[in-house]
């Protein structure tokens, strides 16, 4: 299957080619880490929230979204993950990728420039059509919500 292309602009100029394109970092990867282009490094103390730049816009194709999600060291070593994730990148935003990073830890945690930050994985996105009904058809589940499959 050949993936569609993502454009990516750059916001700002990149110094000594330290701020690498979004990359996957082995052939099996589902999600391209991308880095923080902060100026200054930021430091976020335990259940502080902060939007962490990441001087560049994206050109998603129509029917198809960037997912942006955690990525599983920060989370496990620092407790560091992204707040809405997954987040969405839509294919028709054209502004500057900023990642939502809160400190679930117990200790600072400090991100600096060029640090990977977040994971970006592209999902198809088909729009439904949505269509009123008076009733829905019966199901296994029927109205069990939350916790009402058992217990584990």
């Amino acid at each position: 299957m050949t993936a569609p292309v993502v454009q990516v602009l750059r916001l700002e100029p990149v110094r000594d080619g330290d701020l690498p394109l979004p990359r996957y970092m082995t052939p099996g990867a589902a999600g391209a880490d991308v880095v923080a282009a902060m100026e200054h490094s930021v430091e976020l103390a335990p259940l502080q929230r902060a939007a962490i730049p990441t001087g560049l816009a994206l050109h998603v194709p129509a029917g198809w979204e960037i997912q942006v999600r955690p990525r599983s060291g920060l989370a496990l070593r620092h407790g560091l993950t992204v707040l809405n994730a997954p987040g969405t990148i839509d294919s028709d935003y054209r502004g500057e990728v900023a990642i939502l990073l809160v400190n679930l830890g117990s200790e600072p945690v400090v991100v600096a420039r060029g640090d990977r930050i977040a994971q970006l994985v592209l999902a198809a996105a088909p729009q439904a059509q949505f269509a009123e009904q008076t009733a829905l058809a019966n199901s296994q589940r029927g109205t069990g919500g939350f916790g009402s499959t058992g217990a584990s």
